[in-house]
């Protein structure tokens, strides 16, 4: 019998989600394999009520699962808010739209101009971080239609938005193979990319950092 993580209906269609995705770990994992997965769930957000929390402040990264082969992430998205352009290290990554809709934009980073001198130019002597510019290479409105978004090893280079205005906001869900602890992302104000420890706001359906205002909204939206 397939063991879940509780007997509650949500809880067992999570508990159900992730002995799937162990399964696949009994061979290598491919890009296919998790996208064929991804897209046979058609999981709405009501299957992951328990770890859906909002943050006033940025989008909330609330982590469902991890291993040494999987991270699963529940990403909660206010009208407006948006990750920078950003790397996945390399690494392998799906993104589905379990509610509201997402922009989803793909770059590449470009190096700077370098004076005929042969010096830097004055970008690059900005502070820490490696002075680059970006090119955007295309974009596309992610729906909860049950498409999944797929990040290889060749495009890694990518930033999310959520452009809905609803109140209810948006939800995605994130695999990623291996699970990814830091990034290189763009400072748009320095123009530089930088190496970024990346945090959860919630493990476990657990707020791990409370503040003031999250704790106000989660009140509102509870009422």
């Amino acid at each position: 019998m397939m063991q879940t993580h509780g007997t509650h209906p949500l809880k067992s269609r999570i508990g159900d989600f992730i002995a799937g995705l162990k399964a696949l770990e009994k061979d290598p994992i491919t890009t296919a394999q998790v996208s064929e997965f991804l897209a046979q769930l058609h999981l709405s957000s009501d299957a992951f009520a328990p770890y859906l929390l909002w943050n006033v402040e940025r989008y909330a990264r609330n982590l469902i699962y991890r291993d040494q082969f999987f991270e699963v992430i529940a990403l909660c998205w206010l009208p407006g808010q948006r990750t920078p352009i950003h790397s996945h290290n390399g690494q392998l990554g799906w993104m589905t739209v379990v509610q509201g809709e997402l922009a989803c934009r793909n770059y590449r980073f470009v190096r700077p101009m370098v004076r005929a001198s042969g010096a830097v130019s004055d970008r690059q002597e900005m502070g820490a971080g490696r002075a680059v510019e970006v090119e955007l290479l295309s974009s596309a409105s992610c729906q909860a239609d049950g498409g999944v978004a797929v990040v290889d090893r060749r495009r890694t280079t990518h930033q999310i938005e959520n452009l809905e205005k609803s109140r209810h906001g948006s939800v995605s869900l994130h695999v990623y193979s291996k699970p990814i602890d830091s990034c290189v992302l763009f400072d748009e104000t320095s123009r530089c990319c930088k190496r970024h420890h990346l945090e959860y706001y919630s493990a476990n359906g657990v707020i791990l950092k409370k503040s003031p205002q999250a704790v106000e909204y989660l009140a509102e939206t509870a009422a």
